[in-house]
C-alpha cells in the first residue's frame, strides 16, 4: 500500500509540474531573468505550493504518526552549517545554468528531452561521486582512528 501512495504521490507532483509548465527550461530561465522579458508564472507556483504546505504542515503535525507509516521522519538537523549553504549553493546554480531541478528534469526525462537526460545523467553522476568522497572520508577517518588507537 506505502508504495502504491508513493507512487501515486510521485505521479500527481509530475502531472502538476508538466501542466504549471515548470518542465520547461525556458519558463525558470524567464523567471531568473528579472530585467529581460521576466516570467512571473513561476511565483505563482511557488506561493500555491507554499500555501498548500502551509495549510497541511501544520494539520499533518497533530498527528500522533503519518497515515503510511510507523513515524514521521524529521531531518536529524536543524543547523544550517556550510555544507547547506554550499549545497544550496550549487544547487541554485545548476538551476539558474540548466533551467531544470531535480523533480522537473526526472519528468522531462521520462519524455525523451535530450537535455533533461544530459541533466539527469549529470545530477546522478555527481551524486555517485559525492557518496563515494564520503565513503573515501569515512574510511580514512576509520583508519586514522584505529592508528590512534594503536599508538
Amino acid at each position: 500500500m506505502r508504495l502504491l501512495v508513493a507512487f501515486l504521490a510521485g505521479l500527481l507532483f509530475a502531472i502538476g509540474l508538466v501542466i504549471s509548465g515548470m518542465t520547461l527550461p525556458s519558463k525558470v530561465v524567464g523567471f531568473l531573468d528579472v530585467f529581460g522579458h521576466w516570467d512571473p508564472s513561476l511565483a505563482f507556483v511557488m506561493l500555491g505550493a507554499v500555501g498548500i504546505y502551509a495549510t497541511l504542515s501544520r494539520l499533518i503535525a497533530r498527528r500522533a504518526k503519518p497515515v503510511f507509516g510507523e513515524s514521521f521522519q524529521i531531518p536529524p538537523s536543524r543547523v544550517i552549517d556550510g555544507r547547506l549553504l554550499a549545497g544550496a549553493a550549487i544547487f541554485g546554480v545548476g538551476w539558474g545554468l540548466a533551467g531544470y531541478c531535480p523533480g522537473p528534469a526526472v519528468v522531462s526525462a521520462g519524455s525523451g528531452s535530450r537535455s533533461a537526460l544530459v541533466f539527469v545523467s549529470a545530477m546522478l553522476g555527481g551524486m555517485l561521486i559525492y557518496e563515494l568522497w564520503q565513503r573515501l572520508r569515512a574510511d580514512r577517518a576509520a583508519a586514522r582512528t584505529a592508528y590512534e588507537t594503536l599508538e
